[in-house]
């Protein structure tokens, strides 16, 4: 079940959420980043503020704590990216991050598909120059997930990776996965063709290849290796993963068995790039 149901008789405060975390491995100084759905809970006294200020109880001040403010969504007609705006664009992925961005403690990497919002020591640092270099060819669009953005600093800061109420389906690290391993095949590319096996990757609003995958099912195998932590909040489970281990390791099984997990058609181009 991708979302789960909360139990209403239960009544979760600021320290049930401090504690949860600490419960999955969180530490004072850590950099958390987490996918939510209030409702799972069960009934939350204080609402949104109440989750976000028991994360960052549990970062201590030294700590962030961040969430994934994405503004694009699939609408008919298309969205116009250009439309925007860092400081009044909604956020789509549940109610805990549309008021966290709107807090004004909050701070917003401004990028239209993919803006992370922070809060804490490192908030600075890990929202600024979204997309500023380092382009990965992305079906979200090249500066999504870029080697300079917050995604790429959750992984080499081996952020905490949370999962609140919901399971792997809402991993947005699952994307920057996706583009880490286009860039990796492509590198290992014979120089020659490189340019025309990146032609035929999926670009925003183009057809093409793309490494779609069950995250669901990966965040299952994940977890029956060992690597991620469970604990609860209220009703709800928090699921908790290092970023490092979760990129390298999906990173490892999707190039390893790329017959297990991708279409026919990505794997033909995948074994194009191996070819010598």
């Amino acid at each position: 079940m991708a979302h789960e149901i909360g139990d209403k008789s239960i009544h979760v405060h600021r320290e049930d959420v401090a504690e949860g975390a600490r419960s999955v491995g969180i530490v004072p100084g850590d950099t958390m980043m987490f996918h939510s759905s209030l409702s799972s809970m069960g009934d939350v006294v204080g609402g949104p503020d109440t989750v976000i200020d028991g994360f960052l109880d549990a970062v201590g001040p030294e700590g962030t704590v961040a969430v994934p403010t994405l503004w694009f969504h699939h609408t008919d007609p298309p969205m116009d990216l250009a439309d925007f705006d860092i400081d009044t664009s909604p956020s789509y992925p549940g109610a805990i991050t549309e008021h966290f961005r709107q807090r004004g403690d909050s701070l917003r990497s401004n990028n239209p598909t993919h803006s992370i919002s922070a809060i804490g020591a490192r908030a600075e640092e890990l929202t600024r120059d979204h997309g500023k270099a380092g382009l990965r060819l992305c079906v979200f669009g090249d500066t999504a997930f870029a080697a300079v953005s917050p995604w790429q600093k959750l992984y080499e800061w081996d952020a905490a990776y949370c999962f609140l109420g919901v399971d792997f389906t809402y991993n947005t690290m699952g994307h920057f996965v996706q583009a880490v391993l286009v860039e990796r095949a492509l590198e290992g590319a014979d120089p020659a063709r490189r340019d025309a096996l990146a032609a035929r990757i999926t670009r925003w609003q183009q057809p093409g290849v793309w490494p779609n995958h069950s995250f669901q099912a990966m965040g299952e195998r994940l977890a029956a290796m060992g690597l991620v932590r469970f604990g609860k909040i209220g009703s709800a489970t928090l699921r908790c993963i290092r970023a490092h281990v979760m990129v390298d390791t999906t990173l490892a099984i999707l190039e390893g068995e790329p017959e297990a997990w991708l279409d026919a058609e990505f794997q033909a181009w995948l074994a194009e790039t191996r070819q010598p």
